[in-house]
């Protein structure tokens, strides 16, 4: 059984947007074009969207699905579920899940960790996202090495990202928002963090050898890895050479573009490229965007940002409406490498959105559908009349 979707404008490989029908049969898109009869549902789009499903290579959204507030928790399965269902409402049909495993307890520590990973494998057949693990590895867990290498050797992992927030947070320790949400995520007070960060800290000369033997792993098993925030063209020079060629979040501009000028992806904000500027004061994404050195926008911290923000790039003149939903589609399935989706073609996997845009300033997805199968609908749209 398939699934004919009638009268949408698509969004095509080469950039055109064109009236047409499409045809999904085992969770593949068999024709664009006029769908003749066929056996199976049939969703009549009346002149909606089309577009290619949206990949999110970083969202870590889900821990406030998990804490909402600070001190105040819910279970991980019940988070799991609610982001799927926030995730798809929001076009998103692949996400790579951010986890984060640190050297700090509570939130992001070990324990909570292996929770995810659990609950994770336990709910992954009932989620309507096609969702990946993207650990977010705390360059300074070293005493995590050993378990991080054998995830990596047991498929576990689909994306490996390298994080230091150590001087960050160094950088932080008087100011009195930054340092509460460190201690109520953390179960800690601010002696207990301070002392603990310290011999953290410590660690600083070991850091480089155990990059370097997971970014060993990761090559060897074919894994994408991405660095996060990139402070300068000789960071990402040196990560690039062990094979990490994906540069996450890279702070300013020379840093952007000595990655560009390496080949590797540049990935950036969407809630920046939506807002018009960074949360903390960064490289602009449109900027970026403008200057050709953008290649993907990932939810980061808000959900509905790359579907919204692709719209406000064209509306606002940053750029052309193909090459907006490229940033949220292609470009992130080409960054890791998932040659099978990312554009509406016959033989690509038929993850797709269907889109209201009649208000411009507020578009919604009205179906999604993740390999073939709908996965969200909105005011009846599918429902027999």
């Amino acid at each position: 059984m398939g699934m004919n979707i009638l009268n949408a404008r698509v969004l095509l490989p080469g950039g055109e947007i064109r009236q047409a029908d499409l045809r999904l049969e085992d969770g593949v898109i068999t024709e664009v074009g006029t769908a003749g009869p066929h056996n199976g549902g049939t969703v009549n789009a009346g002149g909606l969207l089309a577009l290619p499903g949206i990949v999110d290579l970083h969202g870590d959204g889900f821990e406030r699905h998990i804490m909402p507030r600070p001190g105040v928790s819910f279970s991980r399965d019940l988070g799991l579920l609610d982001t799927d269902r926030t995730m798809t409402a929001n076009g998103i049909t692949t996400a790579f899940h951010g986890l984060t495993y640190s050297w700090e307890p509570g939130l992001r520590g070990r324990d909570a960790a292996l929770e995810f990973l659990q609950d994770y494998a336990k709910l992954k057949p009932r989620l309507g996202c096609d969702t990946l693990l993207h650990l977010r590895f705390e360059t300074y867990n070293l005493p995590a090495l050993d378990e991080v290498a054998s995830w990596l050797r047991r498929g576990m992992v689909d994306m490996l990202a390298f994080n230091d927030h150590v001087d960050h947070m160094f950088g932080h320790v008087d100011n009195h928002d930054k340092m509460s949400g460190y201690t109520h995520r953390t179960g800690l007070d601010r002696d207990e963090f301070m002392e603990l960060l310290g011999r953290v800290h410590a660690r600083r000369e070991e850091v480089s050898a155990g990059i370097e033997r997971l970014a060993s792993i990761a090559r060897e098993e074919g894994i994408p890895m991405a660095s996060h925030d990139d402070p300068d063209p000789e960071v990402r020079s040196w990560y690039n050479g062990l094979g990490c060629s994906i540069s996450e979040f890279p702070l300013d501009e020379v840093t952007a573009r000595a990655a560009r000028n390496m080949g590797d992806a540049i990935v950036l904000g969407a809630p920046n490229a939506l807002r018009g500027k960074s949360h903390i004061a960064r490289l602009m994404a449109r900027d970026a965007i403008r200057e050709g050195l953008c290649d993907a926008l990932t939810s980061d911290y808000y959900y509905p940002s790359q579907l919204q923000a692709a719209f406000a790039l064209a509306r606002e003149g940053v750029c052309d409406f193909p090459s907006a939903w490229s940033l949220v589609s292609e470009g992130p399935a080409v960054a890791a490498g998932l040659a099978d989706r990312g554009r509406i073609e016959q033989g690509r996997r038929a993850d797709l959105v269907l889109v209201d845009d009649s208000d411009p300033f507020l578009p919604f997805a009205a179906m999604t559908i993740s390999r073939g199968k709908p996965v969200f609908t909105a005011n009846g749209l599918g429902c027999p009349g």
